[in-house]
């Protein structure tokens, strides 16, 4: 397969698009170019050619009359052209090769609706000039346009074979930078699906408030916020750390409040000084926002577990 794109300044759109692709036919050829034989030529035009033509490989949204939106009305600029062609087929693959799992076409294609609701279409804003930057200028188009050669590399490398193979180089970093945050969204939700019977399985006591996790790392917030409304704390043991952790449940996935509080008085103490205010002699750190917690034992953190829902039946619980 040969994917062409043109040359020149590339943007996060055409780096994605592209990099969809290489997961795809790993033994493509990646040319960058303007010249129209070379594009006709190519298994793929990414953002260049002035066709938009899937079914022929045409991936482009720069010609007139070029009005393609998703239903929410973002525009699509070619990174949410090829995914929405081919994201499920990516992500199947990911899958596959990443996390050892073999996802059916509808979990494929729900997992690439969320990574474009998530990643693509702000790639796509960014590129059509419709979207604000991320605070201080440096959203993910911005990091991507940082692997573009600039004045200095020009002057050093002038504009000849040596500049353009830079320029090359440089674009494929961009491609893999992409790809690795495509493996990383994958797994994360690889995971978060494959732990949800694991989490839904899970110990509870006290009267159904407190939720056991043999495993940290297992992803549980968004299982327990939508279908466990009477957990208050998760408790869990990080493996890695060897450690024992209490968890407060916020209450939706953009924000730090949460169904309860653990106790003001532990705002912020460690190690000796939490010890002393609860009484639990291994207790080793309480987050000044309240949120977390942790003991060394997992007799501390049922401990620290007991008093924090003994402080919370002592005053109301948030919403």
């Amino acid at each position: 397969m040969i994917v062409a794109t043109h040359s020149g300044k590339f943007h996060a759109d055409d780096a994605w698009a592209c990099a969809v692709l290489f997961i795809l036919y790993p033994d493509s050829e990646l040319v960058r170019t303007r010249d129209m034989a070379a594009i006709d030529a190519a298994d793929f035009a990414i953002d260049v050619g002035g066709v938009h033509d899937p079914a022929r490989g045409r991936f482009d949204h720069h010609q007139k009359g070029f009005d393609c939106a998703r239903q929410s009305g973002v525009p699509y600029a070619s990174a949410g052209l090829v995914w929405r062609e081919y994201g499920a087929r990516c992500v199947a693959a990911l899958a596959r090769q990443h996390a050892g799992y073999a996802l059916s076409p509808d979990a494929s294609q729900q997992m690439a609706y969320a990574i474009d609701a998530d990643i693509v279409q702000y790639l796509d804003l960014s590129d059509v000039g419709a979207a604000k930057s991320a605070p201080g200028g440096y959203g993910l188009s911005a990091v991507v346009s940082g692997f573009n050669p600039n004045w200095m590399d020009e002057q050093r490398l002038g504009y000849g074979a040596d500049s353009e193979a830079y320029r090359l180089a440089q674009f494929r970093k961009a491609m893999a930078l992409l790809a690795e945050i495509m493996v990383n969204s994958v797994k994360y939700r690889v995971g978060a699906l494959l732990a949800l019977e694991q989490v839904r399985g899970a110990q509870v006591l006290e009267g159904g408030k407190l939720l056991l996790l043999d495993n940290g790392a297992l992803p549980w917030t968004a299982v327990v916020r939508k279908e466990m409304p009477k957990v208050l704390f998760v408790i869990s043991h990080s493996i890695a750390e060897q450690r024992y952790m209490i968890h407060a449940v916020p209450v939706s996935a953009d924000s730090f409040d949460a169904r309860a509080d653990l106790p003001a008085a532990w705002a912020g103490l460690r190690d000796a000084d939490l010890a002393l205010v609860t009484g639990v002699p291994d207790a080793s750190f309480c987050h000044n926002g309240r949120f977390i917690a942790a003991a060394k034992s997992r007799a501390g953190i049922l401990e620290l577990a007991r008093l924090a829902l003994q402080d919370v039946a002592q005053g109301p619980v948030a919403d």
